[in-house]
Formats: structure tokens, sequence, C-alpha cells
């Protein structure tokens, strides 16, 4: 009896690939962004990063990257990056994000602010959406002062600039990274003491209840929300996911609070019709900002990520650093 027990927890309960399994047991076995580097100085681009605790309850954390020959007095802007990987899978410390990281610091001559939210299913959303607003609160009050809960972070104090602050994220982390801003855009406390310069969305993961990609695809993106959620009668029409929706309850893309928005779609990524429907939203809703969308044709979703040497790479590189920069 015990036996058939043990084997019957240990039953596939949802399998979503190629992100996660989770067993009747309730253990959960991520399939793929597993591998991850430690923080250190990078000999490539001369950037160092460290690991931060700013939730000691949570164990909510950032990796912060700092570029070389930056002087004393030296203020740079800072980006705030949610990685992707569906909620579920992938983290700060993931060799693609801490590459990327290390390469977009050095380009952009920004600190990065690299947040590792907690994930679904064991923390299902809102927790990643919380834990990224947390770590933007702590990233503005660490420039220049004391973070929260004691202690001044040293790089952010000596050299993050709040009034040049960035969300940037691919993917899920790009989704993440529209919710804060509009989280932000409702709060009293966080934007007086900091501006939010623009939003990167990098092959964003929206979606809408319009059933256009076919039965096989919407199933798929439902069961995936409702494992993020970790509600079973959740909606695809829910704000958080599909942002441009016209459903009563979203909230006016006309608040986002950014000055600049660079959407950027991959021509083979099926989330790319997604991304051109918030621009266009974006653009139509009276928001008073400037929205730049990017298109690279023939490529596939963060292609960015995965091939990182290819021309396509370098030349969304260049578009994101130049976004940056010019604030």
């Amino acid at each position: 009896m015990a036996s058939r027990d043990a084997a019957a927890a240990d039953e596939v309960a949802v399998e979503l690939l190629p992100f996660i399994r989770l067993y009747r047991s309730g253990r959960v076995e991520r399939l793929i962004g597993n591998d991850t580097l430690p923080a250190s100085h990078d000999a490539a681009t001369g950037v160092a990063s460290k690991d931060v605790t700013i939730d000691p309850d949570t164990n909510v954390s950032v990796r912060l990257y700092l570029p070389a020959a930056v002087g004393a007095g030296d203020k740079l802007p800072v980006v705030v990056y949610f990685h992707g990987g569906g909620f579920m899978v992938e983290s700060a410390a993931s060799v693609s994000y801490h590459r990327y990281l290390n390469a977009l610091a050095a380009r952009a001559r920004a600190v990065a602010v690299s947040v590792e939210y907690r994930r679904a299913p064991e923390h299902p959303l809102p927790a990643a959406y919380d834990d990224s607003w947390a770590a933007l609160a702590w990233a503005v009050a660490a420039c220049g002062a004391a973070a929260p809960g004691g202690g001044a972070e040293p790089w952010l104090a000596a050299h993050g600039d709040a009034s040049r602050v960035f969300l940037a994220g691919d993917s899920a982390g790009a989704n993440i990274a529209h919710s804060v801003a509009m989280r932000a855009a409702g709060d009293g406390v966080l934007l007086p003491r900091a501006a939010i310069r623009g939003m990167l969305l990098v092959h964003p993961f929206f979606w809408d209840a319009s059933n256009t990609m076919g039965a096989a695809l919407e199933e798929r993106i439902r069961q995936e929300w409702r494992v993020m959620t970790g509600n079973p009668d959740a909606r695809v029409d829910d704000p958080r996911l599909s942002p441009a929706s016209s459903a009563a309850a979203a909230p006016s893309l006309a608040r986002l609070a950014t000055e600049r928005v660079m959407v950027a779609v991959a021509g083979e990524d099926f989330l790319a019709p997604k991304g051109r429907a918030y621009h266009a939203a974006l653009v139509a809703s009276g928001w008073r900002g400037e929205a730049e969308l990017v298109e690279n044709p023939g490529e596939g979703h963060v292609f960015h990520l995965q091939r990182p040497a290819t021309a396509a790479a370098a030349g969304l590189m260049d578009r994101v650093a130049a976004f940056v920069a010019s604030a």
C-alpha cells in the first residue's frame, strides 16, 4: 500500500514543456534554466557584480552590476532588469542573464539591478510582481541614501542616479516591467523620489482573449496562466496578461509611468503579434510618451540571449544601449 501511494505521488500532474513538470506530491522539476554563474568580476567587459539580499523574510535578492572605470563622483543610469522564463524558470544568476547583464552594464554605462524574484508555481503570481516592485523601491531608496532595512548599498549610493531609472525585461520579465510601471503610476511615494525615464520590453509575454493563434496554442497559454497564478479559474483577459485588453477592468495604458517605451519583437516568435498589439494600443491610448517598435525579422524568441554573438543580437544591444544612454 505504501509503495503504491509513493508511486502515485510521483506521477506527473502537469507538464509544461520545456519549462516544468509538477508531480502529484507537490514536487516541482525545472527542466531548463538551472545552470548559473556566481557574481564576479567579468574579464571580458570589466563589469563587477555582487548579490544583495533586499528582504530576508522572502529571500528576495538582486544582482548588481557596476561598469568599469567609474569615477568617484560619477552618477549613472539605473537599469532595473527582470529576467524571463515564464515566471517559472531561469534566475538572475542564470548563465545567459549574467552574461547579458554584464554586456548591458558595459555598453549602456549603467548600474544594473537584476531582480531575483520568487517563481511560480511554489510562489504564484502576484509574488513576482510584488518582489519586483519591492526591488525597484529598494533600488531607488539606495541611490544616494540608506536602503530600507538599514545600511547604505555603496554602489547605488555612490553611482546610482534616481532621476534616470529604466525598467527592462524579456518575455515574462517584460510583462513584469509593464506591471511595475503601471503600479508606479498610482504610487505617491516612489515617483517623487525617482524618474522612470524609459521602459524596455523585449519579446514581451502578453496575451489576449482573441483566440487567433490556433486552438492548441491558445489552450497552452491558458494552462500556463492557471499554473502561474495558482488559480484554476484564471482568465487570459486578466489585465496583467492582457494589458491591451478593452475589458472594463483593464487600467488605461495612458497612465503608464514613463516617458519612453521600446518594444522589441522577433519575427518568428509566436508572441510577436501580441507585442505589436501592445505597442499599437499604447500609441492609441492617449499616453503622451514616445513609443518605438523594433522588429527583427527571421529571429525567434529571446534570440539575443540564446545566440548573443550574432549580428542580430549585436544590433539589438546597440538599440538597447542607445535607448538608455540617451536619457
